[in-house]
């Protein structure tokens, strides 16, 4: 008579643990609001809901562990009427969605040569800015710049980068590690020619 009783608990502690499990492996890792016409939206002047449009956002809703606030910030921008500002009290050093930032994916041609770019401005923060070839199932991003250094004035970063073949996408990430103050502008990947 006792094992049907454990049986009906087993069940009932299946039916009550397996959705808990799904559930929770299946928590949202960034959030995002998608629009056609923004295009790329390199220069953040498309935002909704204070994110900006058409990047993967690890916000405080999907960063555990974490205080921060992102800001879609008209007082100084570089390019248009927009810079996109993180304010982070408290984060993990762990990167990826593990910490305040954001990333997305855009389509390129296998084989051909890229210039990466954006402003910068920092203030007490550490952050890291990866970029690099992907395609839905692999991947190969190298680390741009991985820095704490205090930037006032507003600054270009440019990276050349030939696209292996193997990849028909490239992949920009940015990450803060540390507690302070960011600012990002103006991010653009153009197809260029090398000189002969």
């Amino acid at each position: 008579m006792q094992k049907p009783i454990k049986t009906s608990i087993d069940l009932v502690a299946a039916t009550l643990v397996i959705p808990l499990i799904l559930v929770t492996g299946c928590a949202d890792l960034s959030e995002s609001i998608h629009d056609r016409s923004a295009g790329m939206n390199g220069s953040f002047e498309f935002a909704r809901s204070g994110l900006p449009v058409n990047w993967y956002v690890f916000t405080p809703n999907t960063v555990p562990d974490s205080d921060f606030d992102i800001v879609v910030d008209q007082e100084d921008p570089k390019d248009g009427k927009n810079s996109l500002k993180f304010v982070v009290r408290k984060c993990a050093s762990a990167g990826g969605r593990l910490s305040p930032g954001f990333t997305n994916e855009f389509e390129a041609s296998p084989g051909k040569f890229y210039k990466i770019s954006f402003w910068i401005r920092n203030r007490g923060s550490q952050f890291i800015i990866k970029a690099g070839g992907v395609t839905a199932k692999t991947g190969e991003t190298k680390t741009i710049v991985n820095s704490s250094e205090t930037i006032n004035s507003w600054r270009l970063v440019e990276y050349k980068y030939a696209l292996p073949k193997e990849y028909n996408r490239i992949a920009f990430e940015l990450n803060i590690i540390q507690p302070g103050t960011f600012w990002i502008d103006d991010i653009k990947i153009e197809e260029i020619r090398l000189p002969q």
